[in-house]
């Protein structure tokens, strides 16, 4: 029984993996921009965590004020990383969206030991480095007008503050599950970014509403739900290796939904920085 139990939670890991790898096609599928999209993902994905939270009966109620203060700045952190990452996507490719969004865990092996009052080693600057050129391959051109080059940019910023968001939650928001800290954050994700929204949300065909509303529930929700379960059965070694599986899904959605084909320089450069950011998840958990 604790075999299928970690046979089935295995499963669950994958196919959520496999969910968040067609996450970015709706960045080119949904024509609006990118703020909008992020909007309405939000609005639809606190909905579902909502009903999920009512049917189960479970309470989402935070222990003391300054965690809900604390919610609040990890959700603006999470709004501002889903919309530049959105937009990367759309100025660029997924490819080099995805591929630039995923030097967060080399960040965040760089960042976090400021919160521990410690230097990074000189294995994880080594790390940084192998980043660095893999984001130096995947630039053809270091150009401000040139696509790649902004979508790398917008990408790099957006793992920027995923890796500060998820930094901060693990230190100072870690007594509270993943469903729970999802909910909050998506719920100011929405209050963030509602204001914003522009006139083309409204003209939106019924298409596209169904596009929005199979991101916020499908490919939102559910994937991190089971996300958060599987780190019940599985290390987070293997959840890490995993995750890293998502590039790959991404890249393969887009080539065939989208016949966006990636060029050499980027799958050059996406290898190196997968690949340090497998060996710096491996590491960071193994600690």
């Amino acid at each position: 029984m604790g075999f299928l139990t970690r046979h089935a939670a295995l499963l669950q890991l994958h196919f959520g993996i496999l969910l968040l790898g067609g996450t970015p096609l709706f960045s080119k599928l949904v024509p609006l921009p990118a703020l909008d999209i992020i909007s309405w993902r939000s609005l639809f994905a606190a909905l579902a965590l909502a009903g999920m939270f009512l049917a189960t009966r479970a309470s989402i109620r935070l222990r003391s004020g300054r965690d809900y203060a604390l919610v609040v700045g990890l959700g603006v952190l999470f709004a501002v990383h889903w919309v530049t990452y959105f937009h990367a996507m759309q100025v660029a490719t997924v490819a080099v969206g995805v591929v630039a969004m995923f030097t967060f865990p080399v960040m965040t092996v760089l960042i976090e030991p400021l919160f521990n009052r410690r230097p990074p080693s000189s294995v994880d600057l080594l790390g940084g480095c192998a980043v660095v050129l893999g984001v130096y391959l995947m630039v053809p051109a270091f150009s401000l007008e040139d696509a790649t080059t902004q979508g790398v940019l917008w990408g790099l910023l957006s793992a920027l503050l995923y890796a500060l968001r998820n930094v901060i939650q693990r230190h100072h928001f870690h007594r509270y599950s993943g469903g729970t800290a999802l909910f909050y954050q998506v719920a100011v994700v929405l209050a963030v970014t509602a204001p914003f929204l522009s006139r083309a949300s409204w003209q939106l065909p019924a298409t596209g509403w169904a596009l929005l509303l199979l991101l916020g529930v499908v490919f939102t929700a559910v994937p991190h739900t089971l996300f958060a379960n599987a780190l019940l059965r599985h290390s987070a070694v293997s959840v890490s290796l995993i995750n890293c599986l998502q590039v790959v899904y991404a890249t393969v959605f887009a080539a065939l939904v989208l016949s966006e084909l990636p060029g050499s320089r980027t799958i050059i450069g996406g290898a190196l920085i997968v690949g340090a950011a497998a060996f710096e998840s491996v590491r960071s958990a193994r600690k």
